[in-house]
């Protein structure tokens, strides 16, 4: 079973069900983007362009609920089924910036489509485009698996590096968001209108805070309950600064006391955190260029300074044994 497998054969075989996947998946993921949008229909019937018939929005309504259904039957392939690892896989698309209700689903595709996609093009090229340049078994398996692995990883490792800036980003702007926090307050503006001012003015500077600080004023204005809002701003940002603001508020607002000199001395606090960071980098700089200066100061330094007397005893040496040999 294993030789006819690994026969050219069955390899081809492999490649070709390999490839019909993938078909499958492209028609899968064409029939989802075509699905009609809620938004889209209302917006069409109220420009007159929806069917008019009771019976035609009927058929229409059964339709899309049958397609919906259909593509749910796939959703357990595409996405965790514990609640637990599905709950963090969503924390850290949220985290990444990406707030969609299907996010895990599309980056689960993304790492399927990417990883048969490798699949087929390492068997292309093993067995097809360059078949004689990988003769011994063990080459021949990490040219079949490399590009598969690198498919499913690679989008995890660029999802985990886009977390990392984007964190960054909201921790380097925070101090000053603060500062201009506390500005608006002590200018008697309340503390909604405040987020909403600055999360106007350092949008430009720092997207991702922006972004944050926006979605707060809009849910607060929207109705909803200020320390609620605050909390799943700091769950989706991940940082324990942000989660300490938003304690520093909400205990602020439940004790009634002022806010401006909670933000005062956390805006204090957070400034030097950030000349913290600021010296811990620095003082990181002679360790990392301690390699640096070893590799390429150390060996020309040695040439110059002991070359000439290595030349000289191997020139003295060289003559010796000359006339010794005479």
């Amino acid at each position: 079973m294993l030789e006819t497998l690994t026969s050219s054969v069955g390899l081809i075989v492999l490649s070709g069900l390999a490839g019909l996947i993938l078909l499958s998946v492209a028609v899968f993921m064409t029939i989802a983007s075509d699905r009609a949008d809620p938004m889209e229909k209302f917006s069409a019937r109220a420009k007159g362009m929806a069917p008019s018939s009771k019976d035609e929005e009927t058929q229409l309504r059964r339709k899309i609920d049958r397609e919906y259904k259909s593509l749910e039957r796939f959703s357990r392939f595409l996405e965790p089924t514990d609640e637990t690892e599905l709950s963090a896989a969503r924390q850290q698309m949220v985290q990444a910036g990406y707030l969609g209700k299907n996010a895990v689903r599309d980056f689960a595709a993304l790492q399927f489509i990417l990883a048969i996609s490798g699949l087929i093009f390492s068997l292309l090229l093993v067995f097809v485009i360059a078949p004689g340049s990988f003769e011994t078994p063990i080459k021949k398996t990490a040219a079949l698996l490399s590009p598969m692995l690198i498919g499913y990883y690679a989008p995890r490792r660029w999802l985990n590096k886009r977390i990392e800036a984007r964190k960054e980003e909201i921790l380097s702007g925070f101090p000053d968001s603060l500062d201009m926090l506390l500005v608006c307050v002590e200018a008697g503006q309340s503390l909604d209108q405040s987020i909403k001012r600055v999360a106007k003015e350092i949008r430009s500077a720092y997207p991702a805070l922006g972004e944050e600080l926006e979605t707060v004023s809009e849910q607060v204005k929207a109705g909803r309950e200020r320390s609620e809002v605050l909390r799943e701003m700091s769950m989706r940002c991940g940082i324990q600064d942000i989660t300490a603001f938003v304690t520093v508020l909400i205990q602020a607002a439940n004790y009634g006391t002022s806010i401006g000199d909670a933000l005062k001395v956390f805006s204090e606090e957070m400034r030097d955190k950030r000349i913290m960071r600021a010296e811990e980098k620095a003082n990181l700089i002679p360790t990392k260029m301690t390699l640096g200066t070893m590799m390429f100061t150390v060996p020309p330094l040695l040439i110059i300074l002991v070359g000439p007397s290595i030349l000289g005893v191997v020139n003295d040496l060289s003559g010796g044994f000359a006339v010794t040999g005479n």
